[in-house]
Protein backbone atom coordinates (compact mmCIF):
# COMPACT_ATOMS: atom_id res chain seq x y z
CA UNK A 1 0.00 0.00 0.00
CA UNK A 2 1.38 3.60 -1.31
CA UNK A 3 2.06 6.05 1.49
CA UNK A 4 -0.24 8.88 1.61
CA UNK A 5 2.03 11.99 1.45
CA UNK A 6 0.88 15.31 3.50
CA UNK A 7 3.54 18.35 2.89
CA UNK A 8 4.22 20.59 5.01
CA UNK A 9 4.52 23.67 2.58
CA UNK A 10 1.08 22.58 0.38
CA UNK A 11 -0.65 24.53 -1.75
CA UNK A 12 -4.80 24.55 -1.62
CA UNK A 13 -4.96 22.11 -4.78
CA UNK A 14 -1.98 19.81 -2.92
CA UNK A 15 -4.54 19.70 0.15
CA UNK A 16 -7.66 18.82 -2.06
CA UNK A 17 -5.30 15.33 -3.40
CA UNK A 18 -4.44 14.61 0.26
CA UNK A 19 -7.89 14.76 1.35
CA UNK A 20 -9.08 12.57 -1.65
CA UNK A 21 -6.12 10.04 -1.39
CA UNK A 22 -6.86 9.77 2.11
CA UNK A 23 -11.21 9.13 1.93
CA UNK A 24 -10.21 6.60 -0.99
CA UNK A 25 -11.87 8.33 -3.77
CA UNK A 26 -8.67 7.70 -6.03
CA UNK A 27 -6.33 4.88 -6.10
CA UNK A 28 -3.88 6.86 -8.31
CA UNK A 29 -3.58 10.08 -9.23
CA UNK A 30 -3.68 11.01 -13.04
CA UNK A 31 -2.25 15.15 -14.13
CA UNK A 32 -2.32 16.09 -17.41
CA UNK A 33 -0.36 18.87 -19.45
CA UNK A 34 -2.77 19.76 -22.63
CA UNK A 35 -1.20 22.08 -24.65
CA UNK A 36 -2.60 23.81 -27.82
CA UNK A 37 0.30 23.82 -30.42
CA UNK A 38 -0.01 27.15 -32.15
CA UNK A 39 3.36 28.64 -30.19
CA UNK A 40 5.94 28.15 -27.89
CA UNK A 41 5.74 27.41 -24.11
CA UNK A 42 6.02 30.43 -21.85
CA UNK A 43 6.46 30.93 -18.07
CA UNK A 44 2.72 30.12 -17.25
CA UNK A 45 3.15 26.93 -19.29
CA UNK A 46 6.39 26.02 -17.25
CA UNK A 47 3.86 26.92 -14.00
CA UNK A 48 1.48 24.56 -15.30
CA UNK A 49 4.58 22.25 -15.67
CA UNK A 50 6.02 22.11 -12.44
CA UNK A 51 2.07 21.66 -11.16
CA UNK A 52 0.90 18.71 -13.13
CA UNK A 53 4.43 17.29 -13.04
CA UNK A 54 4.77 17.98 -9.47
CA UNK A 55 1.67 16.72 -8.27
CA UNK A 56 2.02 13.14 -10.13
CA UNK A 57 5.61 13.13 -9.10
CA UNK A 58 4.81 14.14 -5.01
CA UNK A 59 1.94 11.35 -4.98
CA UNK A 60 3.67 8.60 -7.24
CA UNK A 61 1.01 9.11 -9.71
CA UNK A 62 1.29 9.83 -13.86
CA UNK A 63 1.19 12.79 -15.97
CA UNK A 64 0.33 12.79 -19.82
CA UNK A 65 1.61 14.92 -22.22
CA UNK A 66 -1.35 15.95 -24.40
CA UNK A 67 -1.53 17.89 -27.27
CA UNK A 68 -4.69 19.78 -28.04
CA UNK A 69 -4.62 19.99 -31.85
CA UNK A 70 -8.30 20.51 -32.40
CA UNK A 71 -7.60 23.69 -34.40
CA UNK A 72 -5.79 22.78 -37.68
CA UNK A 73 -5.16 26.06 -38.88
CA UNK A 74 -3.12 26.96 -35.91
CA UNK A 75 -1.42 23.92 -35.07
CA UNK A 76 2.13 23.61 -36.47
CA UNK A 77 4.64 20.75 -36.27
CA UNK A 78 7.65 23.33 -35.28
CA UNK A 79 5.08 23.91 -32.65
CA UNK A 80 4.95 20.23 -31.12
CA UNK A 81 8.28 19.84 -31.43
CA UNK A 82 9.33 23.07 -29.33
CA UNK A 83 6.69 22.37 -26.89
CA UNK A 84 8.40 18.61 -26.48
CA UNK A 85 11.95 19.70 -26.53
CA UNK A 86 11.07 22.07 -23.63
CA UNK A 87 9.36 19.86 -21.39
CA UNK A 88 12.44 17.37 -21.68
CA UNK A 89 14.61 20.32 -20.96
CA UNK A 90 12.91 21.34 -17.68
CA UNK A 91 13.83 17.65 -16.90
CA UNK A 92 10.00 16.58 -16.63
CA UNK A 93 8.59 13.02 -17.80
CA UNK A 94 5.22 12.44 -19.52
CA UNK A 95 3.52 8.85 -18.93
CA UNK A 96 3.51 6.87 -21.62
CA UNK A 97 2.92 8.00 -24.93
CA UNK A 98 2.45 11.10 -26.39
CA UNK A 99 -1.03 11.63 -27.13
CA UNK A 100 -3.41 14.23 -29.28
CA UNK A 101 -6.75 14.98 -29.29
CA UNK A 102 -7.66 14.14 -32.53
CA UNK A 103 -6.50 11.00 -32.17
CA UNK A 104 -10.13 10.69 -30.51
CA UNK A 105 -11.88 12.24 -33.11
CA UNK A 106 -14.01 9.37 -33.62
CA UNK A 107 -14.47 8.66 -30.71
CA UNK A 108 -15.50 12.43 -30.32
CA UNK A 109 -18.32 12.19 -32.80
CA UNK A 110 -19.49 9.29 -31.50
CA UNK A 111 -20.54 10.90 -28.45
CA UNK A 112 -21.40 14.18 -30.45
CA UNK A 113 -24.45 11.63 -31.93
CA UNK A 114 -25.01 10.33 -28.60
CA UNK A 115 -25.99 14.00 -27.36
CA UNK A 116 -27.48 14.43 -30.93
CA UNK A 117 -29.96 11.16 -29.92
CA UNK A 118 -30.74 12.80 -26.97
CA UNK A 119 -32.10 15.95 -28.23
CA UNK A 120 -29.25 17.70 -26.20
CA UNK A 121 -27.29 18.72 -29.35
CA UNK A 122 -28.59 20.46 -32.45
CA UNK A 123 -27.11 21.44 -35.38
CA UNK A 124 -27.15 25.13 -36.00
CA UNK A 125 -27.56 26.85 -39.56
CA UNK A 126 -27.31 30.54 -38.25
CA UNK A 127 -24.11 32.07 -39.72
CA UNK A 128 -21.27 33.85 -36.75
CA UNK A 129 -23.03 37.40 -36.67
CA UNK A 130 -26.25 35.57 -36.38
CA UNK A 131 -25.10 33.30 -33.20
CA UNK A 132 -24.01 36.03 -31.87
CA UNK A 133 -26.77 38.10 -31.81
CA UNK A 134 -29.09 35.18 -30.58
CA UNK A 135 -26.68 34.88 -27.98
CA UNK A 136 -27.51 38.15 -26.29
CA UNK A 137 -25.54 40.21 -23.51
CA UNK A 138 -24.57 40.00 -19.84
CA UNK A 139 -27.57 42.16 -19.21
CA UNK A 140 -30.19 40.44 -22.08
CA UNK A 141 -31.15 37.03 -22.08
CA UNK A 142 -30.51 35.15 -25.33
CA UNK A 143 -33.18 33.78 -27.49
CA UNK A 144 -33.28 30.44 -29.17
CA UNK A 145 -32.52 29.54 -32.73
CA UNK A 146 -34.88 29.12 -35.27
CA UNK A 147 -33.19 25.89 -36.08
CA UNK A 148 -33.23 24.96 -32.83
CA UNK A 149 -35.91 22.24 -32.71
CA UNK A 150 -34.79 20.47 -35.57
CA UNK A 151 -35.60 16.51 -35.31
CA UNK A 152 -33.01 13.85 -34.14
CA UNK A 153 -32.92 12.45 -37.84
CA UNK A 154 -32.39 16.65 -39.39
CA UNK A 155 -29.50 16.95 -37.38
CA UNK A 156 -28.12 13.79 -37.63
CA UNK A 157 -28.29 13.92 -41.74
CA UNK A 158 -26.89 17.63 -41.32
CA UNK A 159 -23.63 16.73 -38.98
CA UNK A 160 -23.09 13.76 -41.00
CA UNK A 161 -23.15 16.50 -44.34
CA UNK A 162 -21.05 18.18 -41.89
CA UNK A 163 -18.17 15.34 -41.42
CA UNK A 164 -17.99 14.49 -44.95
CA UNK A 165 -17.07 18.36 -46.26
CA UNK A 166 -20.97 18.78 -48.10
CA UNK A 167 -21.02 21.88 -46.00
CA UNK A 168 -18.96 25.33 -46.65
CA UNK A 169 -17.18 26.52 -43.75
CA UNK A 170 -19.43 28.76 -41.56
CA UNK A 171 -22.54 27.70 -43.03
CA UNK A 172 -23.52 25.40 -39.96
CA UNK A 173 -21.71 24.27 -36.51
CA UNK A 174 -23.02 21.85 -33.82
CA UNK A 175 -24.60 23.50 -30.75
CA UNK A 176 -25.39 22.35 -27.22
CA UNK A 177 -28.78 22.28 -26.14
CA UNK A 178 -28.37 23.97 -22.93
CA UNK A 179 -30.37 27.11 -22.22
CA UNK A 180 -30.78 30.48 -23.66
CA UNK A 181 -31.91 32.19 -21.20
CA UNK A 182 -29.11 30.95 -18.78
CA UNK A 183 -27.35 33.92 -16.43
CA UNK A 184 -24.02 31.77 -17.98
CA UNK A 185 -22.73 32.95 -21.14
CA UNK A 186 -21.28 29.91 -21.84
CA UNK A 187 -24.20 28.04 -20.86
CA UNK A 188 -26.31 29.93 -23.78
CA UNK A 189 -25.99 26.62 -26.40
CA UNK A 190 -22.15 26.59 -26.27
CA UNK A 191 -21.02 25.38 -30.32
CA UNK A 192 -19.48 21.80 -29.95
CA UNK A 193 -18.34 21.47 -33.41
CA UNK A 194 -17.42 23.85 -36.36
CA UNK A 195 -16.61 22.83 -40.19
CA UNK A 196 -12.65 23.57 -41.22
CA UNK A 197 -11.55 22.67 -44.48
CA UNK A 198 -8.04 22.34 -43.29
CA UNK A 199 -5.76 19.04 -42.48
CA UNK A 200 -4.84 18.44 -38.87
CA UNK A 201 -0.94 18.24 -38.44
CA UNK A 202 -1.09 15.52 -36.50
CA UNK A 203 -3.89 13.57 -37.69
CA UNK A 204 -3.71 11.88 -40.93
CA UNK A 205 -7.32 11.54 -41.23
CA UNK A 206 -9.29 13.56 -43.50
CA UNK A 207 -11.98 15.67 -41.11
CA UNK A 208 -14.02 18.27 -42.14
CA UNK A 209 -15.57 19.09 -38.88
CA UNK A 210 -13.63 19.89 -35.69
CA UNK A 211 -14.20 19.89 -31.98
CA UNK A 212 -13.75 22.86 -29.57
CA UNK A 213 -12.18 22.89 -26.90
CA UNK A 214 -14.91 22.82 -24.51
CA UNK A 215 -16.14 19.53 -25.73
CA UNK A 216 -12.77 17.29 -26.54
CA UNK A 217 -11.18 18.56 -23.33
CA UNK A 218 -13.16 17.12 -20.95
CA UNK A 219 -14.04 13.88 -22.67
CA UNK A 220 -9.77 12.92 -23.58
CA UNK A 221 -9.92 13.74 -19.73
CA UNK A 222 -12.17 11.05 -19.24
CA UNK A 223 -10.74 8.39 -21.54
CA UNK A 224 -7.23 8.88 -20.48
CA UNK A 225 -8.48 8.07 -16.59
CA UNK A 226 -7.40 11.68 -15.70
CA UNK A 227 -8.52 12.38 -11.98
CA UNK A 228 -7.95 15.99 -11.70
CA UNK A 229 -7.90 18.15 -14.54
CA UNK A 230 -6.10 21.47 -13.25
CA UNK A 231 -6.28 24.45 -15.65
CA UNK A 232 -5.80 28.60 -14.77
CA UNK A 233 -8.59 30.66 -13.16
CA UNK A 234 -9.87 31.80 -16.92
CA UNK A 235 -11.42 28.69 -17.20
CA UNK A 236 -13.71 28.84 -14.20
CA UNK A 237 -17.16 29.56 -16.08
CA UNK A 238 -15.95 26.18 -18.72
CA UNK A 239 -16.01 23.90 -16.12
CA UNK A 240 -20.23 24.09 -16.17
CA UNK A 241 -19.74 23.09 -19.58
CA UNK A 242 -16.99 20.21 -18.94
CA UNK A 243 -19.40 18.96 -16.03
CA UNK A 244 -22.40 19.20 -18.31
CA UNK A 245 -21.04 17.19 -21.06
CA UNK A 246 -19.54 14.51 -18.56
CA UNK A 247 -22.85 13.83 -17.00
CA UNK A 248 -25.14 13.95 -20.36
CA UNK A 249 -22.75 10.92 -21.91
CA UNK A 250 -22.26 7.76 -21.20
CA UNK A 251 -18.67 7.69 -20.11
CA UNK A 252 -17.48 5.98 -16.78
CA UNK A 253 -14.43 8.42 -15.39
CA UNK A 254 -15.80 11.61 -14.56
CA UNK A 255 -12.55 13.73 -13.61
CA UNK A 256 -12.73 17.04 -11.84
CA UNK A 257 -11.77 20.48 -13.10
CA UNK A 258 -10.10 22.65 -10.29
CA UNK A 259 -8.54 26.25 -10.98
CA UNK A 260 -5.51 28.31 -10.30
CA UNK A 261 -4.66 31.71 -10.68
CA UNK A 262 -2.40 32.32 -13.92
CA UNK A 263 1.08 33.61 -14.26
CA UNK A 264 1.19 36.76 -14.80
CA UNK A 265 4.87 38.82 -14.53
CA UNK A 266 5.89 42.26 -14.09
CA UNK A 267 6.83 44.29 -17.89
CA UNK A 268 5.99 41.34 -19.48
CA UNK A 269 3.38 39.74 -21.44
CA UNK A 270 2.05 35.79 -21.34
CA UNK A 271 -0.60 35.67 -23.82
CA UNK A 272 0.41 33.91 -27.29
CA UNK A 273 -1.77 36.00 -29.29
CA UNK A 274 0.22 38.98 -27.93
CA UNK A 275 3.82 37.39 -28.44
CA UNK A 276 2.83 36.19 -32.44
CA UNK A 277 1.93 40.22 -32.32
CA UNK A 278 5.91 41.09 -31.22
CA UNK A 279 6.58 38.72 -33.56
CA UNK A 280 4.72 40.04 -36.38
CA UNK A 281 5.68 43.26 -35.93
CA UNK A 282 9.29 42.41 -35.96
CA UNK A 283 9.71 43.98 -32.36
CA UNK A 284 11.44 41.09 -31.57
CA UNK A 285 13.24 37.99 -33.49
CA UNK A 286 11.30 35.14 -33.17
CA UNK A 287 9.96 32.98 -30.33
CA UNK A 288 13.08 32.30 -28.95
CA UNK A 289 14.48 35.99 -28.66
CA UNK A 290 16.12 36.30 -25.77
CA UNK A 291 13.30 38.93 -24.74
CA UNK A 292 10.76 36.84 -24.81
CA UNK A 293 9.32 34.94 -21.83
CA UNK A 294 8.81 31.46 -23.27
CA UNK A 295 11.08 28.48 -22.40
CA UNK A 296 13.28 28.31 -25.41
CA UNK A 297 14.10 32.70 -25.12
CA UNK A 298 15.42 32.16 -21.40
CA UNK A 299 17.16 29.05 -22.93
CA UNK A 300 18.98 31.34 -25.48
CA UNK A 301 19.20 34.09 -22.45
CA UNK A 302 21.03 31.59 -20.27
CA UNK A 303 18.80 30.71 -17.62
CA UNK A 304 18.80 27.17 -16.61
CA UNK A 305 16.23 24.45 -15.86
CA UNK A 306 16.19 24.67 -12.20
CA UNK A 307 16.46 28.55 -12.05
CA UNK A 308 12.82 28.28 -14.00
CA UNK A 309 11.85 25.46 -11.80
CA UNK A 310 12.80 27.18 -8.68
CA UNK A 311 11.14 30.41 -9.65
CA UNK A 312 7.32 28.39 -10.41
CA UNK A 313 8.23 27.15 -6.87
CA UNK A 314 8.83 30.67 -5.07
CA UNK A 315 5.66 32.06 -6.40
CA UNK A 316 3.56 28.92 -5.60
CA UNK A 317 0.29 27.83 -6.68
CA UNK A 318 -3.02 29.98 -5.10
CA UNK A 319 -6.52 31.60 -6.33
CA UNK A 320 -5.21 35.42 -5.78
CA UNK A 321 -4.59 37.36 -8.86
CA UNK A 322 -0.78 38.58 -8.25
CA UNK A 323 1.56 40.56 -10.64
CA UNK A 324 5.01 38.84 -9.69
CA UNK A 325 7.96 40.94 -9.65
CA UNK A 326 10.77 40.43 -12.06
CA UNK A 327 13.57 40.31 -9.66
CA UNK A 328 12.26 37.27 -8.26
CA UNK A 329 12.49 35.25 -11.52
CA UNK A 330 16.19 36.86 -11.90
CA UNK A 331 17.23 36.03 -8.48
CA UNK A 332 16.67 32.52 -9.04
CA UNK A 333 19.15 32.60 -12.23
CA UNK A 334 21.52 34.91 -10.21
CA UNK A 335 21.70 32.90 -6.71
CA UNK A 336 22.36 29.85 -8.90
CA UNK A 337 25.04 31.63 -11.36
CA UNK A 338 26.45 32.97 -8.47
CA UNK A 339 27.65 29.41 -7.07
CA UNK A 340 28.41 27.56 -10.85
CA UNK A 341 29.20 30.22 -12.93
CA UNK A 342 33.31 30.86 -13.45
CA UNK A 343 34.88 34.07 -13.00
CA UNK A 344 36.39 35.69 -16.31
CA UNK A 345 37.32 39.43 -17.22
CA UNK A 346 35.61 40.98 -20.03
CA UNK A 347 35.40 44.38 -21.38
CA UNK A 348 32.18 46.19 -23.01
CA UNK A 349 33.53 49.63 -23.53
CA UNK A 350 37.05 49.57 -24.25
CA UNK A 351 40.01 52.16 -23.97
CA UNK A 352 43.62 51.64 -24.11
CA UNK A 353 45.77 51.67 -21.35
CA UNK A 354 50.12 52.06 -22.01
CA UNK A 355 51.67 51.74 -18.35
CA UNK A 356 55.13 53.56 -19.65
CA UNK A 357 57.46 52.11 -17.10
CA UNK A 358 56.92 48.71 -17.42
CA UNK A 359 59.14 46.84 -19.26
CA UNK A 360 58.90 46.53 -23.16
CA UNK A 361 58.22 42.99 -24.21
CA UNK A 362 58.47 41.72 -20.99
CA UNK A 363 55.50 39.43 -19.90
CA UNK A 364 54.18 38.36 -16.64
CA UNK A 365 52.10 35.44 -15.77
CA UNK A 366 49.49 35.53 -13.13
CA UNK A 367 47.89 32.41 -11.21
CA UNK A 368 44.00 33.21 -10.60
CA UNK A 369 41.61 31.80 -9.41
CA UNK A 370 38.13 30.92 -11.46
CA UNK A 371 36.03 31.07 -8.46
CA UNK A 372 36.36 33.21 -5.07
CA UNK A 373 35.00 30.26 -3.13
CA UNK A 374 35.63 27.70 -4.83
CA UNK A 375 38.84 26.34 -5.38
CA UNK A 376 37.99 23.01 -6.94
CA UNK A 377 36.97 24.99 -10.10
CA UNK A 378 40.62 25.31 -10.36
CA UNK A 379 42.98 28.22 -11.72
CA UNK A 380 43.49 30.09 -15.01
CA UNK A 381 46.66 32.30 -15.97
CA UNK A 382 46.15 36.27 -17.11
CA UNK A 383 48.91 37.55 -19.32
CA UNK A 384 50.10 41.11 -17.85
CA UNK A 385 51.45 43.51 -20.35
CA UNK A 386 52.32 47.11 -20.51
CA UNK A 387 49.31 47.56 -23.07
CA UNK A 388 46.12 47.01 -21.44
CA UNK A 389 42.43 47.67 -21.96
CA UNK A 390 39.87 48.78 -19.40
CA UNK A 391 36.40 49.78 -19.60
CA UNK A 392 35.67 53.57 -20.23
CA UNK A 393 33.82 54.01 -17.40
CA UNK A 394 36.59 53.34 -14.85
CA UNK A 395 38.39 56.20 -16.07
CA UNK A 396 37.50 60.05 -15.27
CA UNK A 397 39.35 63.34 -16.38
CA UNK A 398 37.83 64.93 -13.57
CA UNK A 399 38.62 64.27 -10.38
CA UNK A 400 36.16 63.34 -7.93
CA UNK A 401 35.94 62.18 -4.19
CA UNK A 402 33.47 59.82 -4.41
CA UNK A 403 34.38 58.34 -7.72
CA UNK A 404 36.62 55.26 -6.91
CA UNK A 405 38.33 54.50 -9.94
CA UNK A 406 41.39 56.02 -11.97
CA UNK A 407 41.66 59.70 -12.44
CA UNK A 408 44.49 61.84 -13.42
CA UNK A 409 44.98 62.22 -9.32
CA UNK A 410 43.36 59.02 -8.17
CA UNK A 411 45.36 55.55 -7.98
CA UNK A 412 43.18 52.64 -8.79
CA UNK A 413 44.66 48.52 -8.34
CA UNK A 414 43.78 46.33 -11.44
CA UNK A 415 41.75 43.26 -10.45
CA UNK A 416 45.00 40.44 -9.48
CA UNK A 417 47.42 42.81 -10.39
CA UNK A 418 49.31 46.28 -9.82
CA UNK A 419 48.33 49.63 -8.66
CA UNK A 420 48.07 51.78 -11.41
CA UNK A 421 47.60 55.96 -11.43
CA UNK A 422 47.28 57.69 -15.02
CA UNK A 423 49.67 61.00 -15.71
CA UNK A 424 48.31 61.62 -19.14
CA UNK A 425 45.80 61.31 -21.77
CA UNK A 426 45.35 61.40 -25.72
CA UNK A 427 42.34 62.59 -27.73
CA UNK A 428 41.43 61.64 -30.67
CA UNK A 429 40.13 64.66 -33.37
CA UNK A 430 36.67 64.23 -31.69
CA UNK A 431 38.30 64.91 -28.32
CA UNK A 432 37.63 61.32 -27.21
CA UNK A 433 40.11 59.86 -25.02
CA UNK A 434 42.10 57.33 -27.11
CA UNK A 435 44.97 56.74 -25.04
CA UNK A 436 45.30 56.34 -21.09
CA UNK A 437 49.35 56.82 -20.06
CA UNK A 438 49.99 55.55 -16.32
CA UNK A 439 52.26 54.42 -14.43
CA UNK A 440 52.56 51.08 -11.92
CA UNK A 441 54.21 50.63 -8.64
CA UNK A 442 56.13 47.13 -9.31
CA UNK A 443 55.87 47.13 -5.40
CA UNK A 444 52.34 46.30 -4.91
CA UNK A 445 51.63 43.11 -6.75
CA UNK A 446 49.32 41.00 -4.30
CA UNK A 447 49.73 43.44 -1.57
CA UNK A 448 48.68 47.21 -0.27
CA UNK A 449 51.08 50.19 -0.75
CA UNK A 450 52.76 51.65 2.27
CA UNK A 451 50.75 54.48 3.86
CA UNK A 452 48.56 54.76 0.86
CA UNK A 453 45.12 53.81 0.63
CA UNK A 454 43.40 52.67 -3.01
CA UNK A 455 40.01 53.15 -3.18
CA UNK A 456 39.24 50.83 -6.56
CA UNK A 457 39.43 47.82 -7.73
CA UNK A 458 38.71 47.19 -11.79
CA UNK A 459 39.03 44.91 -14.09
CA UNK A 460 41.34 44.97 -17.09
CA UNK A 461 42.66 42.91 -19.82
CA UNK A 462 46.34 42.63 -21.49
CA UNK A 463 46.21 43.25 -25.62
CA UNK A 464 48.26 39.89 -25.86
CA UNK A 465 45.70 37.93 -24.24
CA UNK A 466 42.52 39.26 -25.81
CA UNK A 467 39.84 37.90 -28.07
CA UNK A 468 36.85 40.47 -29.94
CA UNK A 469 33.15 39.53 -28.54
CA UNK A 470 30.05 40.89 -29.17
CA UNK A 471 28.09 41.24 -25.84
CA UNK A 472 23.79 41.80 -25.77
CA UNK A 473 22.80 43.82 -23.02
CA UNK A 474 19.08 43.00 -22.31
CA UNK A 475 16.46 45.43 -20.16
CA UNK A 476 13.06 45.17 -19.45
CA UNK A 477 10.57 44.67 -22.91
CA UNK A 478 8.08 47.15 -21.99
CA UNK A 479 8.27 51.05 -19.79
CA UNK A 480 5.17 49.78 -17.98
CA UNK A 481 4.77 47.07 -14.93
CA UNK A 482 1.81 45.22 -16.56
CA UNK A 483 1.41 46.04 -20.05
CA UNK A 484 -0.61 42.47 -20.57
CA UNK A 485 -3.74 44.59 -19.46
CA UNK A 486 -3.25 47.68 -21.35
CA UNK A 487 -4.75 47.54 -25.18
CA UNK A 488 -2.36 49.45 -26.45
CA UNK A 489 0.66 47.59 -25.39
CA UNK A 490 2.91 47.84 -28.58
CA UNK A 491 3.02 51.73 -27.42
CA UNK A 492 4.99 50.41 -24.70
CA UNK A 493 8.24 48.52 -25.72
CA UNK A 494 11.48 49.61 -24.44
CA UNK A 495 13.29 50.93 -27.59
CA UNK A 496 16.88 49.77 -25.19
CA UNK A 497 15.57 46.28 -24.21
CA UNK A 498 18.34 45.21 -26.30
CA UNK A 499 21.79 47.15 -26.73
CA UNK A 500 24.87 45.55 -28.66
CA UNK A 501 28.25 46.51 -27.40
CA UNK A 502 31.70 44.98 -29.42
CA UNK A 503 34.26 44.55 -26.97
CA UNK A 504 37.00 42.37 -25.68
CA UNK A 505 37.20 39.10 -23.54
CA UNK A 506 40.42 37.02 -21.92
CA UNK A 507 41.22 34.67 -24.92
CA UNK A 508 41.39 31.93 -22.10
CA UNK A 509 38.03 31.33 -23.26
CA UNK A 510 39.19 29.74 -26.33
CA UNK A 511 40.37 26.67 -24.91
CA UNK A 512 37.35 26.20 -22.65
CA UNK A 513 34.55 24.38 -24.73
CA UNK A 514 32.27 23.03 -22.25
CA UNK A 515 31.63 26.15 -20.22
CA UNK A 516 28.86 28.42 -21.74
CA UNK A 517 28.25 30.54 -18.65
CA UNK A 518 30.53 33.00 -17.22
CA UNK A 519 30.12 35.71 -14.47
CA UNK A 520 32.16 38.77 -16.34
CA UNK A 521 33.58 40.57 -13.44
CA UNK A 522 31.81 43.74 -12.35
CA UNK A 523 29.25 43.08 -14.89
CA UNK A 524 27.06 40.13 -14.86
CA UNK A 525 26.51 37.10 -15.94
CA UNK A 526 26.74 36.00 -19.25
CA UNK A 527 25.81 33.22 -21.95
CA UNK A 528 27.68 32.11 -24.75
CA UNK A 529 25.33 31.78 -27.42
CA UNK A 530 27.02 31.33 -30.61
CA UNK A 531 30.83 31.78 -31.37
CA UNK A 532 33.21 31.80 -34.53
CA UNK A 533 36.21 32.11 -34.98
CA UNK A 534 37.92 34.34 -32.64
CA UNK A 535 34.84 36.34 -32.23
CA UNK A 536 32.15 35.18 -29.79
CA UNK A 537 28.42 36.73 -28.35
CA UNK A 538 27.51 36.78 -25.34
CA UNK A 539 23.94 37.48 -24.22
CA UNK A 540 22.93 39.00 -20.69
CA UNK A 541 21.29 36.22 -18.48
CA UNK A 542 21.20 39.07 -15.27
CA UNK A 543 23.00 41.76 -13.63
CA UNK A 544 24.96 41.09 -10.68
CA UNK A 545 22.60 42.21 -8.24
CA UNK A 546 19.16 43.53 -7.78
CA UNK A 547 18.65 46.81 -8.82
CA UNK A 548 15.54 47.17 -6.72
CA UNK A 549 15.72 47.22 -3.02
CA UNK A 550 14.04 45.75 -0.38
CA UNK A 551 11.17 45.25 -2.37
CA UNK A 552 8.41 42.59 -1.98
CA UNK A 553 8.36 40.09 -4.70
CA UNK A 554 5.01 39.62 -5.30
CA UNK A 555 2.73 43.01 -6.61
CA UNK A 556 -1.02 42.50 -5.23
CA UNK A 557 -3.03 44.46 -8.55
Amino acid sequence: MKKIIQFKKNNFIKKIIYLDLKNNKYSQIHTRFPPEPNGYLHLGHAKALCLNFGIANDYQGYCNLRFDDTNPKKTKKKYINSIINDIQWLGFKWNGKIHYTSEYFKILYEYAIQLINKELAYVDLLDKNQIKEYRGTLTQKGKNSPYRNHTIEQNIKLFRQMQNGELNPGTACLRAKIDMESNYMIMRDPVLYRIIFSKNDSNHHKWYIYPTYDFSHCISDSIEGITHSLCTLEFTENKKIYDWILKNINIKNIPKQYEYSRLQLEYSILSKRKLQTLIDNKIVKGWDDPRMPTISGLKRRGYTPQSITNFCKKIGITKQENIIELSLLECCIRNELNYTAPRIMAILNPIKIIITNYPINYVEKLIVPNHPNRPELGTRTLLFYREIYIDQSDFSEEDNPNYKRLTLKQEVRLRYSYVIQAYKIKKDINNNIKIIYCKYDPKTLGKSPDNRKIKGVIHWIASNNICKAEFHIYNRLFTIPNPENNKNFLNYINKQSLIIKKGLIESNIINNHDQLTYQFEREGYFYMEKTKKNHFIFNQVTTLRENKKNKNKILKK
